[in-house]
């Protein structure tokens, strides 16, 4: 039994079914790793011990007697804070919620806990959801199992940490900037970004609030691409006010050769350079598809520039950042904001336009954001997939600086703004694009390297399709050292 704390979710599930192993000591055997290994990590952060064993207890019962078995039926998981869970607290990092607790399950939690989950335990993030570290002043700081001087990623970094480290069968979590991608880059698992809308947010809320936010997704994190398809299949579809009218059927893909796909490869940009370790990693895996017979071309691009998809990104992601920004900072921004030079990207720039923007303004960006919508759809009908860096470097050592705009990474020996990177996971979610990352090496030092797979609306299955043939190629997910087997 010590050999199933990297199993997939799906291997974990075999086990349950053929009785190798039951509910309750699989769970036990999750939480005795978290006890022996997060420590260093600092990933699970929330826990709820007594009702998760009284609930593998009841699903091994369940299975017993014969009872209906569900699709994840007995599955120890954990999920990011951010998700409401009846009864366990939700605060994103901020101190003055962090008594408070939820009443209600979010959708993605009531659709994994009717499938069967067993979910354990909440998962670490940054304050806010708004870094691509996972630190806050309530939980302290996540680690990365592979580096614990560096960033698990954020904002879903304890999610990916717990995965990569062993300590949790299956993950969810959220992406508006990357947030799912980022940290199953750094730590070297699986993450799927989908089309907008596809999986329900209602419930992954700090304030109660019942609309989803412009840009925001939810979706899971796995030791295997298998996975991401399995929890996608039981969290994705219509919520509550949309249920009595449609139905979901996602586009099935059945290609099962790399050489059936014409591939666009999206792997260089002035505004995020991309150090020359990730880069290496990408190529590689580019010149084995090509070997393979799949067409590639690196300079297929739809037609927008890299500076007005950036801004465009930008103009529509830093409203919602700037929410509840004080009122003298407004009003000074409403004072300085006509003298800006229209192309000044700078991150105060951008924050001033975001924080004196009118309805008007949004949009007239809401309506370039449709246009983009449309250039994808043409785009993709001479190309099948865009393979892209997720991130331009791989994790980075721990940068609590308060000065976020003073932030800088090092990219091929050079000091870059922090910032700019958010232009490859913006590539996704200005449009609304399905994406998978996908672990595909490691850099010199020993990190993991990421890719990520972006796909046509709705066409997360050829995302994923595509995502098992890399696997074929490169090995997949790998145990990070130092966590037993």
């Amino acid at each position: 039994m010590t050999d199933i704390a990297f199993r997939s979710a799906t291997q974990l599930l075999a086990a349950l079914k053929v009785g190798e192993i039951s509910a309750v000591e699989m769970l036990e055997h999750y939480l005795a790793r978290v006890e022996r290994y997060d420590g260093a990590l600092n990933a699970v952060v929330v826990k709820d011990v007594e009702r998760a064993k009284a609930r593998a207890a009841a699903l091994d019962t369940e299975r017993l007697r014969g009872d209906r078995i569900r699709p994840l039926h007995g599955l120890p998981m954990t999920i990011k804070e951010s998700f409401n869970i009846a009864g366990l607290p939700t605060c994103w990092g901020v101190p003055d919620a962090a008594d408070k607790l939820a009443t209600a399950d979010s959708v993605v939690v009531s659709r994994l806990t009717r499938a069967g989950a067993n979910i354990f335990g909440k998962t670490n993030v940054p304050v806010m959801l708004g870094d691509w570290q996972s630190y806050n002043p309530v939980y302290g700081t996540t680690n990365n199992p592979w580096n614990t001087a560096h960033s698990p990623g954020g904002s879903s970094g304890g999610s990916a940490a717990a995965l990569a480290a062993g300590l949790t069968g299956l993950e969810f979590g959220s992406d508006i900037g990357g947030s799912i991608r980022v940290p199953a880059h750094f730590c070297g698992v699986y993450g799927l970004k989908p089309t907008q809308h596809l999986i329900p947010a209602r419930g992954q809320t700090l304030f109660d609030s019942v609309d989803e936010e412009d840009l925001n997704v939810v979706g899971p994190l796995a030791r295997d691409v298998e996975d991401l398809e399995l929890a996608l299949d039981l969290t994705a579809g219509p919520d509550l006010l949309d249920a009595d009218a449609w139905t979901l059927s996602l586009p099935a893909e059945d290609r099962r050769s790399l050489a059936e796909y014409k591939v666009a490869v999206w792997n260089d940009s002035a505004i995020a350079p991309v150090d020359g370790a990730v880069g290496a990693a990408l190529q590689s895996v580019v010149d084995q598809l090509a070997s393979r017979g799949a067409v590639v071309d690196d300079r297929a691009r739809p037609d927008v520039s890299d500076a007005d998809l950036y801004r465009l990104y930008i103009d529509l992601l830093q409203p919602i950042v700037t929410m509840g920004a004080p009122e003298a900072e407004v009003g000074m921004a409403k004072a300085g904001v006509g003298d800006l030079d229209p192309q000044d990207m700078s991150r105060q720039a951008m924050r001033m336009r975001a924080l004196t923007m009118t309805h008007q303004d949004w949009i007239s960006r809401n309506e370039a954001r449709q246009k983009l919508r449309y250039q994808w759809h043409d785009f993709f009908g001479s190309y099948d997939v865009v393979l892209a860096p997720v991130m331009g470097v791989a994790a980075f050592p721990h940068d609590q600086s308060e000065d976020r705009g003073a932030r800088e990474l090092t990219v091929n020996g050079t000091q870059l703004y922090y910032g700019a990177q958010i232009f490859w996971p913006g590539i996704c979610n200005t449009a609304g694009l399905p994406a998978v990352a996908v672990p595909i090496g490691q850099t010199p030092d020993g990190l993991p390297v990421g890719m990520q797979i972006i796909a046509p609306h709705w066409h997360e299955k050829r995302a994923i399709q595509f995502a098992r043939l890399v696997k074929s190629e490169v090995g997949g997910f790998q145990p990070p050292p130092g966590f037993g087997t």
